[in-house]
């Protein structure tokens, strides 16, 4: 009976090689159809939409920058025309006889040309016009042609009280790019006519009409204040369009006989006409439909070779897995072998970090009997009373005087107040006053021991004082230049604490010492080998360390040196009180 419901039980499981297949060909099939048929009715209508919004926003983009060209103009004539200072200068030389003193005044205002024009890149030919006479520019930045008629300039705005032209070719004697320009009445003195004349920079139509924008070829037309058109891009667009584009018409989109026309009507009074051929707007459509074809049969021809390629990559991950499992009763350190199929390689990094975590375990009790003797001597070393050191020294302190060693006295004295710095409960914040006292006595104390070898000057700003810093800020910076940066010269260190911007303040250390190499700093900041075993313990390691801390990113910690140039180590830090620190 038992052999009989086995045997039963094998009729009745299923291949998962004939099941899988199945499977994926349905999903493989059947969302393709899906798709294709949902595609077939919405696609056309999601495409153009995107179609029609980028063409939209890519005309938007150009007209606000036509808007702002126009903007710039006006703001920059104003200067010229109603700026008190510049336009009395203009009435003065109107009205001036004297040759001398109409060349000093010539000089003057052509120099606030130049500065405008330098201060507004938008700009480009700009010039002071008197009509009335034979030679009419009295003030240009640049060479101007005077042979054409400026009145007879393609009228396109009034805006603001000025007359706009254009697109027209410069009146610039040696270019000929395409420009606006803009007249507008200067209120000089007498009954002289003068109005200032300005240009557009060279190049900035050719930027405001870009068909890179679109992603297809588009032609653009501008229609002026009076509904003509003043300009066209492309001349062999059907007359329709030119009427269309004159019509007055305000809709921002319609469609003509095999045209799509974008209309964008501006407040100052022109309207830009972007338009497309149905040919080009429909090419991305034509492109999906034909790579929706080549999907299709791509899907139907690989389907079952990927379905086998699947079955593979299932069936071979699963024998690797029982292998590994095998394996971790015979070696519980030896790593586990990868299948690179992220199911199966997510369940043997589980595995993996199982193992580790014992192995970590083990060797983690082993190192741990290791340092039990070291910690302990540790903790009986950080048991110390520094107040019995303070008071020993005291006691030698008093000894010294009462002999009357008046250098030991002095040295122990600065040795006391070092040490209660050190070692005091002083907060971890303090003001950079105390940390330059501290750092001081600490200064006199390693000049006495070094017989005075090097000197050391102090340049800091008073109104840094009371700006709060971590404390042991400077300390280890100055260690470092006593320790790391005498050479055989007469030594000198420079410390300088200033403001440095709005809100922050530069400390630097810098001495003219022998320099070190990039590898000697690398192990400063570190903190390795002999770096933190000098001075009083207190490395730039520590600094950088405790910079992160409380400043984070609004740091910077830089140390420049140069073999045999002296090392300059800089700190930059944000300027805060002891109340923006949480202790």
């Amino acid at each position: 009976m038992a052999l009989q419901s086995v045997s039963q039980m094998r009729h009745r499981t299923k291949s998962l090689r004939r099941t899988l297949i199945l499977y994926l060909m349905i999903g493989c099939l059947l969302p393709l159809i899906l798709v294709g048929v949902l595609t077939y009715f919405s696609i056309y209508s999601i495409l153009a939409n995107k179609i029609q919004s980028g063409i939209s926003a890519s005309q938007l983009q150009e007209a606000v920058s036509l808007e702002n060209a126009i903007n710039n103009l006006d703001f920059a004539s104003k200067q010229f025309a109603l700026d008190g200072q510049i336009v009395e200068e203009v009435s003065t030389f109107i009205l001036e006889k004297q040759v001398s003193a109409k060349s000093q005044m010539m000089s003057s205002i052509n120099e606030k040309i130049n500065l405008v024009n330098f201060t507004n890149p938008y700009l480009g030919l700009t010039a002071y016009i008197m009509p009335e006479e034979d030679d009419p520019v009295l003030f240009s930045n640049l060479s101007m042609n005077t042979t054409i008629d400026i009145d007879a300039l393609p009228a396109f705005i009034t805006y603001n009280g000025a007359n706009y032209s254009g697109p027209h070719k410069t009146l610039y004697s040696t270019s000929e790019n395409i420009v606006f320009s803009e007249r507008r009445i200067v209120r000089v003195q007498g009954d002289k006519q003068v109005y200032i004349y300005l240009e557009t920079n060279y190049n900035l139509f050719r930027d405001l009409l870009k068909q890179q924008s679109y992603g297809m070829k588009v032609a653009h037309l501008l229609v002026n204040e009076q509904g003509r058109v003043t300009y066209m891009e492309e001349t062999a667009l059907p007359e329709y369009i030119h009427q269309a584009a004159e019509s007055g018409s305000s809709l921002p989109y319609e469609e003509l006989e095999g045209y799509h026309l974008f209309r964008y009507t501006s407040k100052q009074g022109w309207t830009l006409i972007t338009t497309v051929n149905k040919s080009v707007y429909n090419s991305e459509i034509y492109s999906w439909f034909k790579k929706m074809i080549i999907l299709a049969l791509s899907t139907l021809l690989f389907a079952i070779l990927l379905a086998w390629t699947i079955w593979k990559q299932v069936y071979g991950p699963l024998r690797k897995v029982n292998v590994e499992i095998v394996r971790l009763a015979e070696n519980r350190t030896s790593p586990v072998t990868f299948t690179h199929v992220e199911e199966f390689d997510f369940l043997l990094t589980n595995f993996q970090e199982m193992k580790d975590k014992i192995n970590g375990l083990i060797t983690a009790v082993t190192e741990n009997e290791k340092q039990k003797s070291q910690f302990e001597i540790e903790k009986l070393l950080s048991q110390i009373n520094p107040h019995f050191l303070h008071n020993t020294l005291n006691t030698v302190q008093w000894l010294a005087r009462m002999n009357g060693q008046k250098e030991i006295d002095k040295l122990v004295t600065l040795l006391v107040k070092v040490l209660h710095y050190n070692l005091g409960k002083q907060s971890l914040i303090v003001t950079v006053n105390e940390e330059i006292e501290a750092m001081t006595n600490y200064m006199q104390l390693q000049r006495i021991r070094y017989d005075y070898e090097f000197d050391f000057q102090l340049d800091v700003d008073e109104t840094m004082l009371r700006v709060a810093v971590p404390r042991f800020l400077l300390q280890p910076l100055v260690e470092n230049a006593i320790y790391h940066g005498m050479g055989d010269r007469a030594g000198k260190i420079v410390i300088r604490i200033a403001p440095f911007s709005v809100g922050q303040m530069l400390l630097c250390v810098e001495d003219n010492g022998s320099g070190m190499a990039p590898e000697r700093i690398k192990q400063l900041l570190s903190g390795e080998g002999e770096a933190k075993r000098t001075g009083l313990g207190i490395g730039l390691s520590y600094v950088n360390r405790m910079l992160k801390r409380f400043y984070c990113d609004q740091m910077e910690f830089r140390i420049d040196s140069e073999l045999e140039e002296g090392t300059r180590v800089s700190i930059l830090i944000p300027q805060k009180s002891k109340e923006d620190f949480d202790d």
